[in-house]
C-alpha cells in the first residue's frame, strides 16, 4: 500500500472517530425540547382498546415562546378514507400488503386514538384533531426556558395489522 494512500486512510479514520465522539457535545446555539410522562392504562385484549390517562411536562427549550403543542396520533391513520388508506389506494407501491385493506377494515378492526379531555396547568385547553395530529391551543404560551403540564385522559383501538403497527398478526397468517 503506498504512503499516500495510508495516510488517506489513517486521515479518514480519525476524522470519523473524531466526529462520532463529539457528535453528542453540547453545542451553545444548539437545543431540543424535554418531555417527561406518566400514563395509566387499561388495556382489554378481548376487544383490543384501551383507555387511560397521562401526564405530561413539557420543557422549552428553544429560543421560542410557544402557543401550540402538536401530538401524533398514529392509530388515526387505519380507517377507511384516512390520508394514508386513499395514498395506498392510488400510488404504485412496491409493498403491496397495503393495498385497500385500511378501506375494507370494519369497525372493531379500524384504529383510532380519541382525546376525551386535555388540560394545561389544570384549565382545559382547545384542541382539534387533524387526521394523526393533535393541535394543543395553549391557554398560556410557553417561554423559553418555561414549562407546561398536560393532562390527557383519552381512548384507543388498536388496529388490525396492516404495516408496522397493529395487532392479530399471528390470527392473519393463520400461525398458532
Amino acid at each position: 500500500m503506498s504512503t499516500i494512500l495510508r495516510s488517506l486512510l489513517i486521515s479518514i479514520f480519525f476524522v470519523g472517530f473524531y466526529t462520532s465522539v463529539h457528535a453528542q457535545e453540547f453545542v451553545p446555539n444548539d437545543w431540543q425540547q424535554y418531555v417527561t410522562y406518566d400514563m395509566d392504562i387499561d388495556l382489554n385484549v378481548e376487544t383490543n382498546r384501551f383507555n387511560g390517562t397521562q401526564k405530561l411536562v413539557y420543557q422549552n427549550y428553544s429560543p421560542d415562546t410557544l402557543d401550540k403543542l402538536y401530538y401524533h396520533l398514529y392509530f388515526n391513520a387505519f380507517q377507511p378514507n384516512s390520508m394514508m388508506d386513499v395514498r395506498s389506494r392510488q400510488i404504485l407501491d412496491p409493498d403491496r400488503r397495503v393495498g385497500d385493506r385500511i378501506f375494507h377494515l370494519s369497525e372493531d378492526e379500524i384504529g383510532y386514538q380519541k382525546v376525551i379531555s386535555l388540560k394545561q396547568n389544570g384549565r382545559d385547553v382547545k384542541f382539534e384533531v387533524s387526521e394523526t395530529i393533535l393541535i394543543v391551543y395553549l391557554n398560556e404560551p410557553i417561554p423559553p426556558g418555561g414549562q407546561a403540564t398536560m393532562d390527557m385522559i383519552f381512548e384507543s383501538q388498536v388496529p388490525l395489522q396492516i404495516r408496522r403497527s397493529g395487532r392479530d398478526v399471528l390470527r392473519e397468517l393463520d400461525i398458532q
